[in-house]
């Protein structure tokens, strides 16, 4: 190795385990991947040069990520309980430096992993059909509902005015009902999760969903025993007419740790 370049420790999460052991080579780029405990947990790492991993190659770049992820996912399915940490975080020294950072960290951690506990991470995303939505609002307001049927007697000139008109009373109604029914089923799920937060951006939904409204984006820190009842309030949403739930998981608990990093 050059002089230059110093030694480094990738790690992927902080598990639950006082013993030595190995995952393999299933790290990024294959490296092998093994923990290195302190007291009752140990981080998941494998050993690399202290420098980030970067890449031009988009498909490289979410190879990594992905491998990154499948890490993280074997540490949970064989130690049940994890502190992930994002992609890229790299500690500067040997086994050693990260023997020493856990045991600086030891109670933090050891309450991080106790809060996740027998939990997992899920996302909801709440849809509506917007046009569908906004028909029941004009249906259901008589004065719109008249407006509407007066428009269309109306002279040309005139009309797109008041179709103007119409249009901007019906979308105010519409961001008035999308709150309150994102409010109502916030409500329903909190009764059901250990943690709620709210995603104000949402990067990305698939396909079956575009051209739907996103009335709500929740991450939920679910315990094991609550799983299968938010599952039951959500298909009872998403049976609502008009409506369609996304609800996926069960993912490592990133939302809610609170140490991802030095």
């Amino acid at each position: 190795m050059n002089e230059a370049v110093k030694e480094g420790r990738y790690i992927y999460s902080v598990v639950s385990s006082a013993v030595e052991s190995e995952l393999g080579d299933v790290g990024i780029e294959e490296s092998r991947v093994y923990l290195v405990p302190s007291g009752e947990i140990a981080a998941v790492v494998h050993s690399c040069v202290a420098e980030p991993y970067v890449t031009k190659d988009e498909e490289k770049a979410k190879e990594w990520v992905l491998e990154h992820s499948y890490v993280i996912d074997l540490a949970t399915d064989r130690f049940g309980t994890v502190i992930p940490f994002s992609f890229d975080v790299i500690f500067i020294g040997d086994d050693d430096s990260v023997r020493f950072w856990l045991e600086e960290n030891y109670d933090l951690l050891k309450e991080e992993l106790e809060k996740v506990r027998g939990r997992s991470e899920y996302t909801v995303q709440i849809f509506c059909d917007e046009d569908l939505i906004k028909e029941k609002i004009v249906t259901c307001d008589p004065e719109l509902l008249k407006l509407r049927d007066d428009i269309e007697k109306m002279p040309k000139g005139t009309a797109y005015i008041y179709q103007k008109k119409l249009g901007l009373k019906v979308k105010e109604e519409l961001i008035k009902e999308m709150t309150r029914l994102a409010g109502e089923f916030g409500v329903y799920i909190e009764e059901l999760v250990d943690e709620i937060k709210i995603e104000k951006k949402v990067s990305w939904v698939p396909d079956k969903y575009k051209g739907m409204m996103m009335i709500a984006a929740f991450s939920c820190l679910v315990s094991d025993g609550n799983v299968d009842a938010l599952g039951n309030l959500l298909d009872g949403i998403d049976k609502r007419e008009g409506f369609s739930v996304r609800f996926s998981g069960p993912w490592a608990p990133f939302s809610f740790v609170q140490l991802k990093g030095t």
